[in-house]
């Protein structure tokens, strides 16, 4: 049996699994989680996450495993769903749930695919509560080392998904969360100022996981246009939460459209394959007038509004966020959220949205082939309109945010772009140009950060690749690394932080599934060319 290793039971790695699985050759697969329990993840991990916070994927996004999301949440008990705020009778496939309940479900899809494997003889072991230590690259076998055992194990092939990548303690002093995942829930916050820097929906939950102990969300059946009251304890008056970006602006709710994706017309993978194959030189602006030809095809009238003719990849971010930029925050999200539950209700989609959307996937392929300057062009133009399109927020998520203004909870900030921030023992304060805020708790809700090879966890294999490759990671199309003279051609990198500098769309579970599917298919295509008959071939070949 070819010998597997998978470091990471988080959606990625359980994606791998199921490819592996399915293959003809049976396989020795051993899975390594640093946490209790292999197959949750800890975006949906409830130790890490507030019953508030909000998955922002549906059942209809998520590629199934052994059965769909919503297959599964039908076969849960009435009491159990309503242990997390959810009816059964309304459950549907365009849902947003809590994150924890999502972390359920992978478990118990975890659970289902070792079953799945040994019936269809491979040979799984699982170690949970077992953190990999190091591990080291070599032409006949890779060596894995763990906090548990003395001797180091051997593989033919290693998956490192070890998912994303937060700071485990505080930078700052007391008050100061450098994620909203490192230390925020299970932390009591006092009821005063608190920052949360990123309106994103990272921010609005961290804002969520505050003012949950605060007080409490209440339907309110009387008051159609706001259903949702937020009601403060007594003794919490003087909470007080900002979020905060440089342009202070909140993110939108999550829009309706066809699932799966219609095909683009004009911006096609072929068509932008093209472009790449012309040259870096002029790529950026090639590539935005297929972008500009599909939005205009797509809707017109839209297009004609922020005169999109007009516009290049420098100018269409500014034309893009103008009009929201202009009105009040709060205001536009309301407005915002009454245009979404409409089109919900109606089957509509607003074209032009739907355009971003699609066009986002394809023209990420362009961002390895970007030469320097356009490569800035892009991160501070058109790379902020894609993000704000397909990180549209749960409409729930909205509703709580308007919740929380109607009771004078919550606020957002504009730091614009030269803004300082000071961490001390005493607080946080931000400096703009408008003056001082200070904060006695402070969350940086930014999102996950891109990492390179001198943060990968594991010394050995770092100071091997550090050795033949500069710091951003060599990962090829199957995600392996290209650093065949020291066999990194056995290892795959599936860690999302690690692709973020070729791929800064990367995120996702329907991305999760992607990069299992490859690394699954890779490595059976490996295992076919080590068949006895084919003994010697090289897997380079």
């Amino acid at each position: 049996m070819q010998r597997i290793a998978i470091i990471g039971t988080g959606p990625t790695g359980l994606y791998t699994l199921a490819a592996l699985i399915d293959g003809q050759q049976s396989l020795a697969i051993t899975l390594y989680e640093a946490g209790d329990q292999a197959g949750v993840g800890m975006p949906y991990d409830e130790h890490a996450n507030h019953r508030a916070m909000l998955a922002n994927i549906a059942s209809i996004e998520i590629p199934p495993l052994t059965c769909t999301y919503l297959e599964w949440l039908r076969e849960q008990s009435a009491g159990f769903l309503a242990g997390y705020g959810v009816a059964k009778e309304t459950l549907h496939d365009r849902q947003f749930l809590p994150r924890v309940l999502l972390g359920h479900y992978f478990r118990a899809q975890f659970l289902a695919l070792v079953t799945k494997a040994t019936e269809r003889n491979h040979r799984v072991t699982v170690f949970e509560g077992c953190r990999v230590t190091d591990l080291q690259a070599g032409d006949n076998a890779l060596r894995l080392w763990t906090n548990r055992h003395a001797e180091p194990a051997h593989f033919d092939r290693v998956v490192i998904a070890t998912g994303h990548v937060w700071p485990s303690t505080a930078e700052g002093g007391p008050g100061y969360f450098p994620s909203p995942w490192s230390g925020l829930i299970g932390t009591a916050i006092p009821a005063g100022a608190v920052g949360v820097l990123g309106t994103s929906l990272s921010g609005i939950d961290a804002a969520m996981a505050v003012a949950v102990q605060h007080g409490c969300f209440q339907e309110q059946s009387d008051a159609p246009d706001s259903p949702l009251r937020f009601e403060l304890n007594g003794d919490s008056a003087d909470l007080c939460i900002t979020l905060m970006s440089r342009s202070g602006l909140l993110p939108e709710a999550d829009f309706y459209c066809p699932i799966p994706h219609q095909p683009l017309r004009i911006a096609t993978p072929e068509s932008i394959t093209r472009e790449i194959d012309a040259g870096a030189e002029g790529l950026l602006d090639r590539v935005f007038t297929l972008m500009a030809r599909e939005i205009r095809d797509a809707d017109p009238r839209w297009s004609d509004g922020i005169a999109l003719e007009e516009q290049n990849a420098d100018t269409f971010a500014d034309a893009y966020f103008a009009n929201r930029a202009e009105r009040n925050p709060f205001r536009w999200a309301q407005r915002n959220l009454l245009e979404v539950e409409r089109n919900k209700r109606d089957r509509h989609t607003v074209p032009w949205r739907y355009a971003l959307l699609r066009l986002h996937e394809v023209v990420e392929d362009i961002a390895p082939h970007l030469n320097e300057h356009d490569r800035e062009r892009f991160n501070t133009g058109l790379r902020r309109v894609f993000i704000d399109n397909y990180a549209a927020v749960p409409p729930e998520s909205i509703r709580r945010v308007l919740a929380l203004r109607a009771a004078g909870v919550i606020d957002v900030l504009a730091m614009g772009q030269a803004y300082q921030m000071d961490i001390g023992d005493h607080g946080t304060v931000i400096k703009t140009a408008e003056g001082e805020h200070r904060f006695q708790v402070f969350i940086d809700a930014r999102g996950q950060k891109a990492r390179d090879l001198t943060d990968l966890p594991f010394p050995r294999l770092r100071d091997q690749l550090l050795a033949h490759s500069d710091e951003l990671p060599p990962v090829g199309d199957n995600y392996t690394l290209m650093v065949p003279e020291i066999g990194g051609h056995r290892i795959a990198l599936a860690a999302l932080p690690f692709l973020m500098h070729d791929r800064p769309f990367v995120q996702g579970i329907a991305v999760c599934a992607e990069i299992g599917a490859t690394i699954g298919g890779s490595i059976h295509r490996a295992a076919q060319r080590r068949r006895p008959w084919l003994a010697g071939y090289d897997d380079e070949h």
